[in-house]
């Protein structure tokens, strides 16, 4: 399996920076509610400073979803609906523990951070424009097709994996308690991606050493690097 972004997508946004981590090994017995804690609480002391719209991580993604006709207030990026959701309820659902740690990150970082279980992506998975005819699947299982021209996360079965980019993961590839491999994707497009996002990935790293004992594949993307071999 390979993970890319087509060539038109980083055209068409030349700040973007990946971060690729695969794991083999998960499992839903791991206790993370202090290091959840931990991210958390470096999002409430960031976030009391000032609401997330005006983080340069946001700002960059809202940039990018206007400038593909996606109304910035009405979809956002996945980091942005984290926050906004943590600011108002002080915390966020518990759904699985990796899961957890991840969005828990992606609070910390501002980052969209995406994790799939690699066994339900068949083939090579892109970043790409969608053709309409791809299939997604919600997290309530609900069936939709994305819209022409709107960039996904599509695999070499035509399926979706998310809608609007950054914006919604699909309930197909969601981690869930039989999910063993993973693949954890984090983007960002603002000035200081090429920093921010290699040391996400070295969190997350330590952060799946720490907790599940498991080794780890990582690699950071750019317009020079595009393309990472994914262990399935």
């Amino acid at each position: 399996m390979r993970f890319h972004h087509a060539p038109g997508v980083r055209s068409a946004h030349p700040t973007l920076v990946a971060g690729v981590l695969t794991a083999d090994g998960v499992t839903p017995d791991v206790g993370v509610d202090a290091r959840v804690a931990h991210f958390a609480g470096l999002a409430r002391q960031r976030l009391a400073a000032g609401a997330e719209s005006g983080f340069p991580e946001i700002r960059a993604w809202r940039r990018a979803f206007a400038a593909m006709g996606l109304p910035p207030t009405r979809y956002r990026c996945a980091a942005e609906s984290l926050l906004r959701r943590f600011r108002r309820d002080g915390e966020l659902p518990r759904l699985h523990p990796l899961v957890d740690l991840c969005n828990a990150v992606s609070l910390a970082y501002a980052i969209p951070v995406a994790a799939l279980d690699v066994t339900r992506v068949d083939g090579d998975l892109a970043v790409r424009p969608a053709t309409g005819e791809e299939e997604y699947v919600t997290l309530s299982g609900d069936v939709e097709r994305p819209e022409p021209g709107e960039v996904v996360f599509a695999d070499g079965a035509g399926r979706a994996h998310s809608r609007r980019w950054t914006h919604r993961q699909s309930g197909w590839s969601a981690v869930r308690d039989t999910t063993g491999t993973v693949l954890i994707v984090a983007e960002a497009l603002h000035d200081s991606a090429g920093r921010d996002v290699p040391a996400l990935l070295d969190t997350l790293t330590a952060e799946l050493a720490a907790g599940w004992q498991v080794d780890t594949r990582g690699a950071v993307l750019t317009a020079a690097a595009p393309t990472v071999d994914v262990p399935g």
